[in-house]
């Protein structure tokens, strides 16, 4: 299929996918119990004409239909609303959040890649008590939360040891670092493990491929064989991985950005949940929708030229 043919179908599958995705956002916080303006009136009477005046205000008694396709207007517009709670544009605290998100996600996403395809490789490379070993270690790391994670390193090497701050995101890049590199570890945990058993598992599975045996037969040195052969062969699996990877990593963000008080859109989509800010929680929850679709469109696109076998639309990789 033609590249930008098939770019042209998943970006118009997307929209579409996006726009029922919006609905469900937009209708999902007017399921939940209670309202933005009991909350607006904590601490004060809520007498009728209060909440009157905040449902007037906010356009809270309008039609579902009236205020969903406004909302819908407006974010195409890319006018997210106003917080509820921080009574400013959404668009802002999204914007002075996300870089640090972004960062926690990248530093999280390379310690995983470093780390998960170095042990896969090991263990099926060198197999025996190495491979016992990898498969043991990335059984713990697959069997702990992220947010169990999180306030283990928080205590040891934050509390007891000292050697990472316990929270905040820090000022400047070098110090944003040094205090993102705990959170970037607890969120990588659980993903190394799983990486490292995709890429064993992968990398198995291409050595036991018989153009891998004529390679070998033939003399060629087993550091080409694995690195031109096996690993490459892998990749198609692994990449696939990745994107499941990427999209757990924009998940499991919230958990680790609350328990570190980061301050991203992870910890901001905590708390616009937990005070009923309508307006921050729907937009958040499109971004990260979007995102995860981008994520898997990249993967789409990037597949074929991992891995020639397969072609653009195909429903999996030849046998």
């Amino acid at each position: 299929m033609n590249l930008l043919r098939f770019a042209a179908r998943r970006v118009a599958e997307m929209a579409a996918t996006l726009l029922a995705a919006s609905f469900v956002v937009f209708g999902a916080m007017y399921l939940a119990p209670g309202s933005p303006a009991s909350f607006l009136l904590t601490g004060r009477s809520a007498s009728p004409e209060a909440v009157a005046a905040i449902n007037a205000q906010y356009h809270l008694d309008d039609p579902f239909a009236v205020r969903y396709l406004r909302w819908l207007g407006d974010m195409a517009q890319g006018d997210f609303g106003r917080s509820l709670t921080y009574r400013t544009d959404v668009s802002r605290l999204i914007a002075d959040r996300l870089p640090t998100t972004l960062l926690l996600i990248a530093m999280a996403l390379t310690v995983v890649v470093a780390v998960g395809l170095l042990l896969g490789r090991i263990a099926a490379v060198r197999g025996g008590a190495t491979d016992t070993a990898v498969l043991i270690s990335t059984a713990i790391a697959v069997g702990t939360p992220s947010f169990v994670a999180a306030v283990l390193l928080q205590g040891l090497f934050a509390v007891r040891l000292g050697w990472f701050p316990s929270s905040g995101a820090g000022d400047g890049f070098l110090d944003t670092l040094w205090h993102l590199t705990l959170p970037a570890v607890a969120l990588a945990l659980y993903l190394i493990g799983m990486l490292a058993r995709v890429t064993r598992s992968a990398m198995l599975d291409a050595l036991g491929a018989e153009h891998v045996t004529v390679a070998r037969s033939r003399g060629v040195p087993e550091r080409h064989v694995i690195r031109r052969h096996v690993l490459r062969n892998a990749l198609g699996t692994v990449l696939t991985t990745g994107g499941l990877i990427v999209s757990t990593l924009l998940v499991c963000t919230i958990l680790v950005e609350t328990a570190f008080s980061i301050g991203g859109i992870g910890q901001l989509l905590e708390l616009a949940t937990s005070t009923k800010d309508f307006p921050t929680v729907q937009a958040i929850s499109l971004i990260i929708v979007a995102l995860f679709m981008t994520v898997n469109l990249v993967v789409d696109l990037l597949l074929p030229v991992v891995d020639p076998r397969i072609t653009l639309g195909a429903k999996g990789a030849p046998a």
